[in-house]
């Protein structure tokens, strides 16, 4: 995996993470402004799960399986975006706020992609 991809895409991930946080904080709901973030993000994930299986079919191993990495990148792709589609479906200060535990989560899927590569 290429570690400084793994690290941008997880600092990015908690800024959104706090962006949102401080929107819900001031019990305002997700915005435009929170959505071009959110894909912002989600395409860092993207480009990861891409780069991530180029070096799989290039034979590269991680330490702790295949199949676990694979999941976790599946899992980090879609996270962000279900958070996405979850604060639109709840129009309150509760949409920013899941937005906000969405781009926590994705950073921890992005420590815990570091560990199952073997960093």
């Amino acid at each position: 995996m290429l570690d400084v991809l793994t690290l941008v895409t997880g600092v990015a991930a908690l800024l959104l993470g706090g962006w949102c946080g401080w929107s819900a904080s001031r019990d305002q709901p997700t915005k435009d402004w929170h959505f071009i973030g959110m894909a912002v993000v989600s395409v860092l994930a993207l480009v990861q799960l891409v780069v991530g299986v180029v070096q799989l079919s290039r034979g590269e191993k991680p330490e702790q399986g295949t199949t676990i990495f694979v999941a976790y990148l599946l899992g980090a792709l879609a996270c962000v975006p279900v958070a996405g589609f979850m604060s639109l479906a709840e129009r309150t200060r509760w949409g920013s706020v899941t937005v906000a535990a969405g781009g926590v989560v994705l950073a921890v899927l992005e420590v815990r992609l570091y560990d199952i590569w073997g960093g």
